[in-house]
């Protein structure tokens, strides 16, 4: 039997055992590997859409406001130079999505988690948001040096530009970073070239934008939101169709070796 003494340090183990029960369940699931793994994404997100938007529209503000030094081309080259170094910087960490037009993309054919989708656009337009900010600190944006995107021509050209351009960006993306038939390592190459010959066509036309967050960044800090429908709109359209028209020529995950190596396959070739 014990004393009364006894059951009161008992019954103050039992609380301290409790809380400790609590606040450990509470350090495992801040500490767990899931949300860990989920908070580096989400950062390299931001940081990623960051200098993409900074280079990208930077390059765009320092033409416009010192006698074009960078010149249209150089412009172009920018963009596809900085995506490429970013995709090869975080893309082994979230994707290096920089895009929710992608990152909606990539749910709907089962390459991404939905559950992440909401966070992924809001960390992409936070970056763009930051980077935009951060240029109209540095710089006297003037309204004719804007690096936003708005339509030259009409609303509807711009909308089906932004259409065509966004189905080939997905569309490669989809080649190189989701086939395992593809050279993984010129992921970064590919998209980043693909960006800059469409920057190159479609420039001029609708500013080439691609991505809803690369618009809206901008788009909130200088409070410009011509046509901005377009932009929101028309790039998840192309990325969707791009992305189901590689899916749909895509017929096996298998590597070419192995299937040329199946009987049934000569088969097929020699029947056509």
């Amino acid at each position: 039997m014990g004393t009364k003494t006894d059951e009161i340090e008992e019954q103050e183990l039992k609380i301290e055992e409790g809380n400790g029960i609590v606040s450990s369940k509470f350090g495992s699931f801040c500490s767990s590997p899931s949300v860990v793994c989920l908070a580096q994404k989400l950062v390299a997100e931001v940081i990623g859409t960051f200098f993409v938007i900074f280079a990208g529209c930077g390059s765009v503000v320092v033409n416009n406001l010192y006698n074009e030094t960078v010149t249209f081309p150089g412009i172009c080259v920018t963009w596809g130079l900085i995506v490429m170094v970013m995709v090869y910087s975080v893309g082994h960490i979230s994707g290096a999505h920089f895009n929710p037009a992608v990152t909606i993309a990539f749910a709907i054919y089962r390459h991404f988690s939905y559950k992440e989708v909401p966070l992924y656009m809001i960390a992409q337009l936070l970056g763009s948001t930051l980077a935009s900010a951060t240029l109209a600190v540095m710089f006297d944006v003037t309204p004719q040096a804007y690096f936003g995107t708005v339509p030259s021509g009409t609303d509807a050209q711009s909308f089906a530009m932004e259409i065509i351009i966004s189905f080939l960006l997905m569309f490669v993306i989809s080649g190189v970073a989701t086939d395992s038939r593809a050279i993984g390592e010129l992921a970064g190459i590919a998209v980043g070239m693909t960006i800059m010959l469409l920057v190159f066509v479609a420039g001029p036309i609708s500013g080439a934008s691609m991505n809803p967050a690369r618009s809206l960044g901008p788009a909130l800090v200088k409070h410009n939101f011509k046509g901005i429908w377009v932009y929101i709109i028309g790039p998840p359209i192309g990325t969707i169709t791009g992305g189901f028209a590689y899916n749909l020529i895509r017929f096996t995950d298998k590597p070419l070796r192995e299937l040329t190596k199946s009987s049934s396959f000569l088969r097929s070739m020699t029947r056509r």
